[in-house]
């Protein structure tokens, strides 16, 4: 295995790794050269963290998606890229895109490129920039094998974002706003001529061609960013945040309400399984200071789609249960906020902490967040075996987890003493390694 490839599973949620093993049986079973592409090998190689695999066949990638979707319980959608592949939803809410490799040409700028079969050479060559221009080979013979035609990896290493042709935001002008996303999030440079690039196409008002669908994937994309807010103030300084909409760009663009919906995501746990829709909270707060009429307008301009709507403007009402709930007296112990918490989804628990006026509310999810999960997170199947007496493989261990973490987290049950190793007794001089036993 490559260190590229280990380096990817080590850092890739359970449900994406069962994916990415159902896709390699899949395509070795089928014949079908496979390979991950994209935005997974630059954010692992970068650092941040993976939320999307993106796997390009050279050749129908049918039976795949169908695999995939029927191992992991995805949902399948169309992606709303000009890729024309096919986007899977996993249920932790994980995502996966499978497309075939291909080629686009493009009549004039912003027009819907024509699309044919390719390899993936000439399919990474015509990507947007070259640190998405990189491939991993999930193939037996060539399991773990870099392609990167482009040199998108001496990009990454000298932290620069590079256009792969000098066509590249002519073709899409789309890709302007993918390209000051990536650099808000990696702090990244733009390569001098794809600067260049930028200010032409700029100067052409080429902008102006960009679908509104094609703006509403990038809103939507935002949602998920780590912080969305200095990616607006980037679009208002660049002026390039009116193409949203009008009413952004002025007083309405709520900058005071992104920085605290960025300051409350920063408080969930590293590796807590808590999945959070970002669209609607952050569609929330984006148009929270817009009047009912512009957020009409607004929804209409951007063709959003009924079930975004719905998580955005019916976020208020769902989380309702969940406030009250957190408001009962009879959560009188740490466990059974916990458990209330557990299974609430991360939009509702992000919302209560931006709106909620309920002191008691706020204090519970707050010791939720900075207390409970991280302490749940610590707990070792080890010392739980140890506790408990059972193996891990045995019936009753999951009752027995449970119980444990009740009580660490009730304080019945002490958390164990660290396990301090005794020294070694001083090396014999002039020999190497450990000192000898004496049995």
């Amino acid at each position: 295995m490559s260190d590229y490839l280990f380096q990817l599973e080590s850092h890739l949620a359970p449900e994406l790794q069962l994916a990415l093993q159902t896709a390699e049986k899949s395509a070795t079973t089928a014949g079908t050269h496979l390979f991950l592409t994209g935005g997974a090998l630059r954010d692992t190689l970068c650092g941040t963290p993976v939320t999307t695999l993106e796997f390009t066949v050279e050749g129908n990638p049918a039976k795949l998606i169908k695999d995939v979707a029927t191992k992991t319980g995805a949902k399948t959608q169309d992606s709303p890229s000009s890729r024309k592949a096919t986007r899977l939803i996993l249920p932790g809410g994980s995502v996966v895109e499978i497309g075939m490799a291909q080629q686009a040409t493009y009549s004039k700028p912003g027009a819907n490129p024509q699309i044919k079969p390719a390899s993936i050479h000439d399919d990474l060559r015509g990507r947007d920039f070259t640190l998405n221009a990189v491939a991993l080979s999930l193939n037996p013979n060539s399991r773990g094998l870099m392609l990167d035609p482009t040199n998108g990896l001496g990009d990454i290493e000298h932290r620069e974002i590079r256009a792969t042709t000098n066509y590249t935001l002519y073709d899409e002008p789309a890709r302007m706003l993918r390209m000051l996303r990536l650099k808000t999030r990696l702090g990244f440079q733009i390569a001098e001529r794809t600067q260049m690039q930028y200010e032409n196409v700029r100067e052409a008002k080429l902008e102006e061609k960009i679908p509104a669908s094609s703006l509403y994937v990038e809103l939507r994309a935002m949602a998920s960013e780590p912080d969305p807010g200095a990616l607006l103030a980037l679009l208002e300084q660049e002026k390039l945040l009116g193409l949203f909409s009008p009413t952004l760009a002025g007083p309405k663009m709520n900058q005071a309400g992104l920085a605290k919906l960025h300051k409350l995501r920063q408080m969930l746990p590293y590796g807590a399984d808590i999945h959070v829709e970002n669209v609607g909270i952050f569609l929330f707060v984006l148009c929270e200071l817009f009047s009912p009429k512009e957020k009409a307008a607004f929804i209409k301009e951007l063709g959003i789609p009924k079930e975004d709507v719905d998580l955005w403007q019916k976020l208020d009402q769902r989380a309702k249960k969940l406030e009250t709930a957190l408001q009962s007296a009879k959560l009188n112990r740490a466990s059974l906020v916990y458990h209330t918490l557990r299974t609430a989804p991360g939009d509702q628990v992000l919302y209560l902490l931006y709106r909620s006026q309920q002191r008691l509310v706020q204090d519970r999810l707050k010791k939720y967040l900075t207390i409970y999960v991280p302490g749940v997170l610590e707990i070792t199947d080890r010392e739980v075996m140890a506790h408990s007496g059972l193996d891990i493989t045995s019936p009753k261990y999951a009752k027995a987890k449970e119980d444990y973490i009740n009580g660490r987290l009730d304080g019945r049950i002490r958390k164990p003493a660290p396990v301090e190793e005794a020294p070694l007794p001083p090396a014999v001089p002039g020999r190497r390694g450990r000192p000898p036993s004496n049995k």
